[in-house]
């Protein structure tokens, strides 16, 4: 009995950690989600993204085994922290870093729009974040290095990294700049991260531009302030390599290493999904690989320096969160922390009632590059979804508008919506934002009443489709995807999928109520 008492134990203890043990699913932060950053804390992990002109900035994450990320907020939730009154889809908020240091946690990053570089910090990374310090050293993509009570800051204001001591809580610089490494010859070496292990000051950084030749490369010294000595197999991780010319996962780069409990080592990095060709429409993305670092040796990452969509390697013990439902409901008189706006919203414009989100229209439409329409949106995450939402647009006059848009910026979007026609008549409109050309693809007459406007994507094509009950839906029309992605548009972002209002007079008093929004992969 003893015996098969102890078979049976063994049995459960070696299937979980087997299930402990199983391989994951990349990108592990789907969606635009660009230039992750990484720390370690007593209750787990935390990753921060850069968030360009979306408020509010820089998005949060929590994480127990680096694989399930749950977003809990974010670091910049305050116009006095984030201004971003002009900011373009070039501008706003750079590549973040966030670091653990004696019970705080330190946020630095670049607002390219506004002063430059700042640090936030916070006990507390569920609640709100300390006003920004301003920082002397100039460049992007600034990174913190804590040790025996300093701090450094490494940053690229020229060629190269360049590193300076500074006081974290008041920005103040306690030592000249000095170049310490240009990186291995690739354009654009930036973002620099610093760690110690085996006595060696590591540097790592990316090289190559954030396009399909970006790379991560490092060196080491046995002095903080250099010289650094380039290791002699960069890249460490890259996809320009013809190992990786077929792989669907492309440009990787911009990377941060961390150490998880159990003494295994991990990176974090960005790269982008290829759809339509070599087109990309859901911009960079959080993926996650594994790292072999042995003693006085040079970091492997993924034993080849590739990454891949099935990751079959072992893995911290798995930890999920509850899988969010597909509706995003409004009637708890709050968005979720996944949904954002185009720079510094109005808030005037936004408001909960009677279990909708209510929406007012304005003369600033989705086209308006220096403002910010009444719109709110969350990130496309998959190339096949589905995503549908309810509408009714009142007291409106004729040319106001409200619905759907699959938004890249402001020259690229697909607008499906709503449209107030004269003699109280309204329409349900397809209309295309492509450079300096916008088209109205088709329009159909609809009765006065609530409509269900719906897009669903895939590889090459959008798919829009309207409802007058909720359960019939009649296609409008398809849009390539191409002609919005970033190799044809430009940007820096992904794809938003949001709801807008917007109004062609001033002395409009339309509005629109939204009942819901569903998201299905």
């Amino acid at each position: 009995m003893r015996k098969m008492t102890f078979i049976l134990g063994l049995v459960i203890s070696l299937s979980c950690f087997s299930q402990q043990q199983r391989g994951y699913q990349n990108p592990v932060i789907p969606g635009f989600h660009p230039d992750p950053s990484v720390c370690r804390a007593d209750d787990g992990f935390y990753l921060v993204n850069s968030s360009f002109q979306y408020f509010p900035g820089v998005p949060l994450f929590h994480s127990k085994d680096l694989i399930h990320w749950e977003q809990i907020g974010h670091c910049l939730t305050r116009p006095s922290q984030l201004p971003l009154y002009d900011a373009s889809t070039w501008g706003g908020i750079y590549a973040p870093t966030i670091r653990y240091n004696d019970g705080t946690f330190y946020m630095i990053t670049t607002n390219v729009s506004d002063r430059g570089n700042f640090i936030v910090h916070t006990d507390n990374p569920y609640g709100e974040w300390s006003e920004p310090v301003w920082l002397k050293q100039g460049g992007i993509d600034p990174s913190l290095y804590f040790e025996d009570g300093k701090c450094y800051l490494v940053s690229n204001p020229d060629i190269g990294i360049w590193l300076s001591e500074i006081n974290p809580e008041t920005g103040e610089q306690l030592s000249e700049s000095r170049r310490i490494w240009n990186g291995t010859g690739g354009r654009h070496p930036e973002g620099p991260h610093i760690y110690k292990k085996d006595g060696w000051y590591y540097l790592l950084i990316s090289e190559g531009g954030t396009e399909y030749g970006h790379k991560v490369t490092i060196a080491r010294s046995r002095s903080i302030e250099g010289p650094y000595d380039s290791n002699p197999s960069n890249p460490i991780l890259t996809h320009i390599n013809k190992n990786a010319q077929d792989n669907p996962i492309q440009g990787t780069g911009h990377a941060d290493l961390i150490q998880a409990p159990d003494g295994s080592w991990w990176m974090v990095c960005l790269a982008f999904r290829p759809q339509t060709g070599s087109h990309h429409l859901m911009g960079r993305e959080t993926f996650l690989a594994p790292v072999r670092w042995d003693e006085n040796a040079w970091p492997v990452v993924n034993g080849d320096g590739t990454i891949a969509l099935q990751m079959d390697v072992p893995t911290l013990p798995q930890q999920p969160f509850v899988r969010k439902p597909a509706r995003t409901s409004f009637k708890d008189g709050k968005p979720g922390h996944e949904w954002v706006y185009i720079r510094n919203h109005h808030p005037e414009n936004y408001s909960f009632t009677s279990g909708a989100l209510r929406l007012k229209a304005t003369p600033v439409s989705l086209n308006d590059g220096n403002d910010s329409p009444t719109f709110i949106g969350r990130r496309q995450e998959d190339i096949d979804f589905c995503a549908t939402t309810s509408v009714q647009l009142l007291k409106a006059s004729t040319a106001d508008e409200a619905g759907l848009t699959v938004y890249m910026f402001e020259p690229a979007h697909y607008d499906l919506f709503v449209r107030q026609q004269a003699e109280g008549k309204q329409s349900v409109v397809l209309r295309y934002r492509m450079g300096e050309m916008t088209h109205i693809e088709k329009e159909a007459a609809l009765p006065r009443s609530k409509v269900q406007l719906r897009v669903k994507g895939s590889n090459e094509v959008y798919s829009f489709e309207y409802s007058t009950d909720g359960k019939n839906f009649e296609e409008l029309g398809k849009m390539n995807t191409r002609y919005i992605s970033t190799e044809t548009a430009g940007g820096f972002t992904g794809i938003m999928l949001g709801m807008y209002a917007a109004s062609g007079s001033d002395a409009s008093k339309a509005y629109a109520d939204f009942e819901y929004f569903d998201y299905q992969k």
